[in-house]
C-alpha cells in the first residue's frame, strides 16, 4: 500500500503540469482516474516512439507523466457523460483540472457545483494565472505554457551567458514546479479536511510559481534597487561557484566556504591564493582574476582527473549527459530509472523514477501509462460499489 493509498482523484488535467502534479499522488498510491477529453490527453501523439508511432499507443511524453493511472474518455458536451462524471465525483477525494479559467464553469462543472455533490471534495486547479476565487487578475483567461511562465516569471532574465540573450531553463519548470507545490497544496487540504471534514478549493498559478522559485532575484532586487540578469553558471553573492572547461568536458566546482577554498588551492598548488584571499569577500571581490586562476588550471585536465583531486574534501561534479546518468550506480541504486511496457512496440522502455523516497510506503511508479479509455467498465462499474478499488 501506498501512503495515498485512501485517496481517489479525478484527473481532468492534460500535457504536463496537471498530469505531473497526478502523477506524484499515484506514485504515493492513490487511485488516479484520468478523465480525458474526446480523443484523449494532447500529448499522447507526441514523440519520442521506440519504433512505429503508427502502431505504439503513446509516446514517451505522455507515457512518462501518466504512469500507474486508469483512463476514461468522457465528453462534458455529453449529458449522460456529465453525469456519469457527477457520479465519479461523489465518490472522489480530489479534482484535478488545469483548464482556462471558466472552463468547467461553461459544462456547469465548477467548484461550487462539484461540491454540493461531495461537500468534502478538494477542488485543484493548475492555470498559467490562477483562478479568481482566490486572487482576481486582468490575466485570468490568458493561455499559458513553460515558456510564457518562465518569461513573466524572470527565470529567463537571469538564466544564460552575461553576453548573451534570456534563455528557458531545459525542463519545463514553470510547469514541473507549479504542479509540484500543487501537489503540496492538495494534501495540506487532505490534512485539513481529515482533522475538520472541510474540503477546499487549491489553486496554483504558474507565474505566482515561478516568482517564488526566483526567490534569490525578488530579494536582490528589493535590497539592492537593481533588477539582477544573467551571471551564467555563476552565483552572485558566492565564490568559486561556478563551472570550468576540462579537456573533454565540464565540471562544476562550489568552494565558497573557506575550508573549501583552501582544499581548491592546495590542489592547485597555489597556497598563496589561501592566503591572499582569506575571507569570502576577498574572493567574491576578486572573482574574475580568480576564475581564470581556476580555469587555466582546470583545461589542463580531464574532468575526471579534477574530480579525483577535489572529491572528499570539495563539492566537485561532472556535468553528466543522460548517457552518463544511465551508467551512473547511484542512480540505479536509487531505483531512479523504471522500467514500464510500451503498448504496441512490444518493448520496455525506462522512465524517471520517483525521488521522494520513504522507509514504510515508499512511492514508486505503478506500471505504464494507460491506453484511452482502457478502464471504462472497471470504472464505471465501481459507481456501484464505492468501496472497489483498481486492484479489485
Amino acid at each position: 500500500m501506498g501512503a495515498l493509498s485512501n485517496l481517489r482523484v479525478l484527473d481532468l488535467t492534460q500535457v504536463l503540469a496537471g498530469p505531473y502534479c497526478t502523477m506524484l499522488l499515484a506514485d504515493m498510491g492513490a487511485d488516479v482516474v484520468k478523465i480525458e477529453r474526446p480523443g484523449g490527453d494532447l500529448i499522447r501523439s507526441n514523440p519520442p516512439h521506440v519504433d512505429d508511432p503508427d502502431e505504439e499507443a503513446y509516446g514517451g511524453y505522455f507515457q512518462s507523466v501518466n504512469r500507474g493511472k486508469r483512463s476514461i474518455e468522457l465528453n462534458f458536451g455529453d449529458e449522460g457523460d456529465r453525469d456519469d462524471f457527477l457520479t465519479l465525483v461523489e465518490q472522489a477525494d480530489v479534482v484535478v483540472e488545469n483548464y482556462r479559467s471558466g472552463t468547467m464553469e461553461k459544462y456547469d462543472l465548477g467548484y461550487e457545483t462539484l461540491r454540493e455533490y461531495n461537500p468534502e471534495l478538494i477542488y485543484s486547479s493548475i492555470r498559467g494565472f490562477g483562478d479568481p476565487r482566490t486572487g482576481e487578475t486582468h490575466r485570468q483567461g490568458q493561455p499559458s505554457f513553460d515558456l510564457i511562465a518562465q518569461a513573466l516569471g524572470g527565470v529567463m532574465e537571469i538564466t544564460g551567458q552575461e553576453d548573451g540573450p534570456p534563455t528557458k531553463v531545459g525542463p519545463g519548470i514553470g510547469d514541473l514546479f507549479t504542479a509540484t507545490l500543487n501537489c503540496v497544496g492538495i494534501l495540506a487540504a487532505v490534512n485539513h479536511r481529515a482533522q475538520t471534514g472541510e474540503g477546499q478549493y487549491v489553486d496554483t498559478g504558474m507565474y505566482d510559481s515561478m516568482i517564488s522559485m526566483t526567490e534569490r532575484a525578488i530579494y536582490q532586487h528589493s535590497y539592492t534597487g537593481e533588477p539582477p540578469s544573467r551571471r551564467g553558471n555563476s552565483h552572485p553573492t558566492l565564490f568559486p561557484y561556478d563551472a570550468f572547461e576540462t579537456t573533454d568536458g565540464h565540471a562544476v566546482i562550489a568552494a565558497f566556504g573557506t575550508s573549501h577554498w583552501e582544499a581548491v588551492c592546495e590542489a592547485m598548488d597555489r597556497p598563496e591564493l589561501a592566503e591572499a584571499y582569506a575571507t569570502p569577500a576577498d574572493r567574491l571581490a576578486s572573482r574574475e582574476q580568480l576564475r581564470e586562476e581556476i580555469a587555466d588550471w582546470a583545461a589542463d585536465r580531464s574532468t575526471d582527473d579534477l574530480v579525483d583531486a577535489l572529491e572528499g574534501r570539495v563539492p566537485v561534479a561532472p556535468v553528466q549527459d543522460t548517457d552518463d546518468i544511465f551508467a551512473d550506480p547511484h542512480v540505479h541504486d536509487r531505483e531512479m530509472l523504471v522500467p514500464v511496457e510500451q503498448p504496441g512496440s512490444g518493448e520496455t522502455v525506462e522512465i524517471a523514477g520517483s525521488p521522494i523516497k520513504m522507509t514504510e510506503t515508499n512511492p514508486e511508479p505503478r506500471g505504464r501509462a494507460p491506453l484511452l479509455d482502457e478502464h471504462r467498465e472497471e470504472i464505471l462499474g465501481e459507481r456501484a460499489d464505492p468501496e472497489a478499488t483498481a486492484d479489485d
